[in-house]
């Protein structure tokens, strides 16, 4: 098989895979079940291909080089794209269960990705494969065909996306639940003077707007750790190094560390959404994971600790773009 007009085989790839896999042709071959001249063969006729020295020949190895290493990177996401679409064409023929890949920042998997899960398996015979990522590589995994389903936050491209609204939410300060916030109706900017902070990356939105707060107070943050995806916050938080500002939808992800948390202001409203790739035709299978993304969100409100006094989410079931 020739992949697109580069004149690379895929059989050149597979051995090239195998043999950076095993440290060895000889090792490749058993594992292929081929001769090892037959991998030194297609090993070569990659390398003319690619019009790259991909190892170094020495007398009983052959070491990779850096360009080796860089190419299997490529190699890897290609050949393991082959193989999913390669299973899922066998599932579409033979009628069997199909996988339904959802992308979502890491953080909804400690609460609401396994509720979800847990729907879809007391209802089809499908399993579920969990891809994490930002709300823009939600995106790109959507796009790309890597996932069927997406949690993410509005504003989305109407031109490429379609997604059903699944909850609205403000910020909160979590804390500790024997902090003295907790005697506090709200979190203000000055409240914060004096406290350690445990704050999102700066390239956020948020991070600017709370910071930009506190000076307007006249208030100089002290910052004692970065992070950069939602979930790292609620460890330093639960260790009692600070406090963190980040919002009642994430914050129910956190319930069974037991913190508290308080409205913080100023605050901006953040609408989260369910979201497809727009024009998707849905299988049943598909139905019934977009609707258990959506009833997940509902019950989480209900069921948090009555330390995290926070607000219920808003359900829609229409499929607006």
């Amino acid at each position: 098989m020739e992949l697109l007009q580069s004149g690379l085989k895929l059989r050149q790839l597979q051995v090239f895979r195998q043999v950076l896999r095993t440290g060895s042709t000889r090792r490749a071959a058993a594992a292929l079940g081929i001769s090892q001249p037959a991998v030194s063969q297609q090993v070569k006729q990659l390398e003319t291909a690619l019009g790259l020295k991909l190892f170094e020949r020495l007398t009983n190895r052959i070491l990779p080089s850096r360009e080796a290493w860089e190419l299997l990177r490529n190699v890897e996401i290609a050949l393991t794209s082959l193989d999913r679409l390669e299973a899922s064409i066998f599932a579409m023929k033979n009628d069997e269960k199909q996988r339904i890949a959802i992308a979502a920042p890491a953080v909804f998997g400690f609460v609401t990705l396994p509720k979800v899960v847990a729907t879809i398996r007391s209802k089809t015979a499908s399993s579920v494969r969990s891809i994490s990522g930002n709300y823009e590589q939600v995106g790109e995994h959507i796009l790309s065909g890597r996932a069927d389903l997406g949690i993410s936050r509005l504003p989305l491209d109407t031109r490429l996306f379609e997604w059903a609204p699944i909850g609205s939410a403000r910020n909160v300060c979590i804390f500790q639940r024997n902090h003295r916030f907790s005697k506090k109706t709200c979190v203000e900017a000055h409240d914060l003077a004096g406290e350690k902070i445990v704050d999102i990356d700066p390239q956020f939105a948020s991070h600017q707007m709370n910071f930009n707060a506190l000076r307007f107070a006249g208030i100089e943050p002290e910052i004692l750790v970065e992070y950069d995806s939602h979930g790292y916050e609620v460890g330093f938080v639960s260790a009692g190094l600070g406090v963190s500002i980040t919002n009642e939808i994430i914050a129910r992800e956190y319930a069974a560390f037991e913190l508290g948390a308080k409205p913080a202001e100023p605050s901006a409203l953040y609408h989260y959404v369910a979201v497809w790739q727009k024009g998707r035709v849905f299988s049943s299978a598909l139905e019934v994971a977009l609707e258990a993304i959506l009833s997940a969100f509902h019950p989480i409100a209900q069921s948090a600790p009555t330390v995290l006094p926070l607000h219920a989410a808003s359900r829609g079931a229409d499929r607006s773009s």
